[in-house]
């Protein structure tokens, strides 16, 4: 009976280990933003004087390119970007893109929780190298 108890402990014990080093063999990569929305991988926006693209890049950080509002996206772009990044923003699912250009900063946020059901889904902030905002747009989205 004894043998019997041990070898069922044992069996347990082997079967937990097995789990646990399986389950710890491939941890899941992560952009840090696991726990929040899935961010998709091309972002297309349009405020009231830009349209807005942004791509995440093979290298995960992401691409700017604007255009003004009026203007085709297939023609060139009149700004281009890159090496921007993905930042969340609290635990809720909202984020924001930070593209940095000779200083100044773009940034496009992601507003999945507000106080208004009204409120855009996107909002472009830019913010110039003295901490001042140049531009405050909200942002509806054109492709997702």
């Amino acid at each position: 009976m004894i043998k019997k108890l041990l070898l069922g402990t044992l069996c347990i014990a082997q079967f937990f280990l097995i789990s646990a080093h399986e389950l710890n063999t491939n941890p899941k990569k992560d952009n840090g933003t696991g726990y929040f929305q899935n961010v998709p991988k091309t972002v297309i926006i349009k405020t009231k004087k830009f349209k807005v693209r942004i791509d995440k890049q093979p290298n995960g950080n992401y691409l700017y390119q604007s255009w003004g509002a009026n203007t085709k996206i297939t023609a060139k772009p009149s700004m281009i970007i890159s090496n921007g990044e993905l930042i969340p923003d609290g635990s809720g699912g909202n984020y924001y893109f930070e593209f940095n250009n000779n200083g100044t900063l773009y940034q496009v946020w992601r507003n999945y929780l507000t106080a208004s059901a009204k409120k855009a889904p996107y909002t472009l902030v830019v913010i110039d190298g003295n901490g001042e905002t140049l531009v405050r747009q909200d942002a509806q989205i054109v492709k997702n």
